[in-house]
């Protein structure tokens, strides 16, 4: 993705706290009201905050993916501002329900397919889960990833520079004369907070950007 995702990534991981949370509490609605505006400010200061002054580390692997079941929402927004509204949603919300609903347990953390690189942004967002629902909620699709060959960039860096790790990963691609099977994805592997509420060093915090290839 070309576009800056790094509101969208807080409210992801925070999204994913409310969905725990979700789980194991009963909320009332001045409760979800504060943790929404909780996450706004989060946004708010991190984005603020965060200012590259160095590029980000972007270690490639050429490897096979696992198995999976992913629990996944279909949506798109107008700009890269709205898909931050979009994950909240989708993550803490939609996603939470349907897992807790149909007695599923989350096996890794969120991922997020984006068939556009430019506005109206087109996309797929889930979590991987430890089996099918036997009654998919309406409005929510399963994907499977099958054992593929894929080509991993281990993205260590601000989020607004995640653009570098698709060009990274193209020219990995062009120069092996490979096709890309399938749209790329990403693997939110780190939080961007410490469980205090601080915010982590940019340069310690991973996302995975994956390519499909034959």
């Amino acid at each position: 993705m070309k576009s800056n995702r790094l509101g969208s990534f807080i409210f992801i991981m925070l999204g994913t706290g409310l969905f725990v949370n979700s789980c194991n509490n009963s909320k009332d609605t001045d409760d979800a009201k504060t943790k929404k505006d909780t996450v706004i400010r989060a946004i708010v200061k991190i984005e603020q905050k965060v200012a590259p002054n160095r590029g980000p580390v972007i270690n490639i692997m050429d490897t096979v993916s696992t198995k999976q079941l992913v629990l996944c929402i279909r949506d798109s927004a107008a700009n890269s501002s709205r898909i931050s509204m979009k994950l909240s949603q989708i993550y803490g919300v939609k996603l939470a329900a349907a897992i807790k609903k149909n007695n599923l347990k989350i096996i890794g953390p969120p991922m997020a397919w984006y068939k556009s690189q430019q506005a109206p942004f087109f996309f797929e967002a889930g979590f991987p889960v430890d089996k099918k629902p036997a009654k998919l909620p309406a409005g929510i699709i399963l994907k499977q990833i099958g054992t593929d060959s894929v080509v991993i960039a281990h993205f260590y860096g601000p989020y607004d520079l995640t653009s570098q790790a698709y060009a990274v990963l193209q020219e990995w691609m062009k120069d092996r004369k490979k096709k890309q099977l399938q749209p790329p994805y990403e693997i939110y592997v780190d939080a961007p907070l410490e469980k205090n509420g601080q915010l982590k060093d940019p340069y310690k915090v991973q996302t995975d950007v994956v390519f499909t290839w034959k």
